[in-house]
């Protein structure tokens, strides 16, 4: 009996877990091959990219909601796994500036973007920014700033907008530098864009031009521009708008003790579709989540069928739209929450987990983890302890500093949680030369280290799922806008 006393002391003192063995029973159905069977089908050229609203994207929903079907979840949405609902699409018309008859084109002599509404011909005032914080000029206009290039004028733009500057345009005076912006975010910003929301002309408009147009604008040498100077000329911008439908997937497993606390695991299984004709498969980015959460329902599944099922519910969410600005996620914590976020204990967020970074060349059995203590810090301690009971990875926070400067923590799904005070986990293996390209394929996956991954993450899951108390959210939520 003492030494029994002696060992839960320690347990106690030092937050270790003791092994449980039907979690680790479970745990082991998910393997390298399930996880490599499903990718090899949801990451193939048939499914196109997945992109959102698009063939590939539909099929993808219809795979996995036949996967949960075969699993025995419920049907959370009115008796149907798609959470369906519409987004708009607005693609480019006529964008140009017009003096008389002669016109500089869009995204042949400039870069335009906004998500402001249709304006058609109107005639706009220029004027340079006063590098002297004169703004009584600012009211209507379009201010031009002069930089060798981008980044560093947020502040600058905020001030404009407040002194009721209608748009902006940034001359960049490096050649080279515009060159990139023309070549490498034009065809991007060109490309119809999906939002949650209709257009409105509180957007900013920003052009992005070089010294050449600016000349032209203003009728004379780019050095003979001063502070102050005006010009007026006439702009142009159509977009053509229209509803996309489009779904997130939903499958339920109810609770046996305490129903009506969820833990939701998430994933997108969007991807960014064919772009110059090339199929971007998007196999890490995010097949390796989406079949993760798929693996995961399946063990918890299982263990519920043998009647070792969850005291809490899970819902097994993979959401559509994360490409476009995170907006499955958004639309399911912003509008429709299909369970209470109030009910909600935690999100555990699983986006790209199938590669090996250079950063761990020489150990592949890593996941970095982003969140986990943003919100809880008895999630991280949970956490921590889960993988010293079970999975032994090297868990790396680099991108969890708060002054990282690639923010991952606002850049994917979960943030829609974290911002309604929900802790959460987000994880991550890493970026790698073939993000967001048609080189992010299934053969350039790690599956062993991918099932050490899902598995970490079902335990962690099993261990939120079945303690005494739920998780508590302990420390103040961040404020910030989500990226893309």
């Amino acid at each position: 009996m003492r030494k029994i006393t002696y060992v839960l002391g320690l347990i106690v003192a030092f937050g270790l877990l003791a092994q449980d063995k039907t979690a680790m029973k479970y745990a082991k159905t998910i393997t390298a091959e399930d996880l490599k069977e499903h990718l090899s089908i949801l990451a193939s050229d048939e499914y196109e990219g997945r992109e959102t609203g698009k063939k590939g994207q539909k099929m993808a929903a219809e795979y996995i909601a036949n996967h949960f079907k075969s699993l025995g979840l419920e049907a959370p949405v009115d008796g149907s796994y798609f959470q369906k609902f519409n987004l708009t699409e607005s693609s480019i018309g006529s964008v140009y500036f017009r003096k008389d008859e002669e016109k500089k084109i869009g995204f042949e002599d400039f870069v335009y973007y906004s998500k402001a509404e249709t304006m058609g011909e109107e005639y706009i005032s220029l004027v340079m920014a006063n590098e002297e914080g004169n703004m009584d000029d600012y009211d209507g206009a379009y201010v031009v700033y002069a930089t060798e290039q981008m980044g560093g004028l947020q502040d600058k733009i905020d001030e404009a907008k407040e002194a009721g500057a209608k748009g902006f345009v940034v001359v960049l005076k490096n050649d080279d530098e515009f060159g990139s912006v023309l070549t490498r975010f034009g065809p991007y910003l060109k490309r119809a864009s999906l939002g949650l929301e209709a257009r409105d002309n509180e957007s900013d408009k920003m052009i992005i031009a070089d010294k050449s147009l600016a000349s032209w604008m203003y009728g004379k040498a780019f050095e003979e521009i001063k502070p102050g100077d005006k010009a007026e000329l006439v702009f142009n911008a159509d977009y053509l708008d229209k509803p996309v439908g489009t779904e997130n997937v939903l499958g339920f497993l109810k609770g046996t003790e305490k129903p009506d606390e969820v833990l939701v695991i998430t994933s997108h299984y969007d991807h960014v579709g064919i772009i110059g004709g090339e199929i971007h498969n998007g196999a890490d980015d995010d097949g390796s989540g989406t079949v993760t959460v798929l693996e995961i329902a399946e063990a918890f599944a299982e263990a519920a069928n043998k009647k070792k099922g969850p005291k809490r519910s899970i819902l097994f969410m993979t959401v559509t739209g994360e490409e476009k600005g995170l907006l499955g996620s958004r639309y399911y914590t912003d509008t429709d929450p299909v369970f209470p976020l109030e009910n909600t204990v935690v999100n555990l967020n699983i986006d790209m987990v199938g590669r090996i970074d250079d950063a761990h060349a020489d150990n592949s059995d890593y996941v970095y983890l982003i969140g986990s203590d943003k919100l809880s810090q008895e999630l991280h301690d949970l956490s921590e302890n889960v993988n010293k009971t079970y999975s032994n990875l090297e868990l790396d926070y680099t991108y969890n500093d708060e002054n990282d400067p690639n923010r991952f923590y606002y850049r994917s799904d979960h943030y829609n949680f974290a911002k309604n005070n929900i802790p959460i986990i987000f994880y991550f293996n890493g970026t790698h030369p073939d993000y967001h390209k048609a080189t992010d394929t299934v053969e350039k996956i790690a599956f062993d280290t991918m099932e050490k991954r899902a598995r970490l993450v079902f335990h962690t899951g099993w261990e939120i799922a079945n303690r005494a108390e739920r998780i508590k959210a302990d420390k103040d939520k961040m404020e910030e806008t989500a990226g893309e």
